[in-house]
């Protein structure tokens, strides 16, 4: 059975920073690419970040480049998220998501398995 437990969540000022990680439990990640998606408050859920299978390939939301960057371990069979320069508008709860395919997409129907999430509050 395959597990993803989130975690590193909590409460931030705006400007501040936070680390998120992703472990698998019952899937080898390394062969399988990873995504962060988020969902706020009263929206849809929607795509931050996905990483490739080896690393070394990565795409980001308009609204998250260049303030955050994923990250992947595959000894430690653990994705990471690294969020700098946070905003209130950051704040949602942030899901990592692995899907049976070597290259990441924003596609959230393409991920077959997903951790139950983790909180994320920016303070203005």
């Amino acid at each position: 059975q395959v597990q993803l437990v989130e975690s590193g969540g909590g409460l931030v000022q705006a400007g501040g920073s936070l680390r998120l990680s992703c472990v698998a439990s019952g899937r080898t990640l390394s062969r399988y690419a990873m995504g962060w998606f988020r969902q706020a408050p009263g929206k849809e859920r929607e795509f931050v970040a996905a990483i490739n299978w080896i690393g070394d390939n990565t795409r980001y939301a308009d609204s998250v480049q260049g303030r955050f960057t994923i990250s992947r371990d595959n000894s430690k069979n653990t994705v990471y998220l690294q969020m700098d320069s946070l905003k209130p508008e950051d704040t949602a709860v942030y899901y990592c998501a692995s899907r049976p395919g070597l290259t990441g997409t924003s596609n959230q129907h393409a991920y077959d398995y997903w951790g139950q999430g983790t909180q994320v509050t920016v303070s203005s």
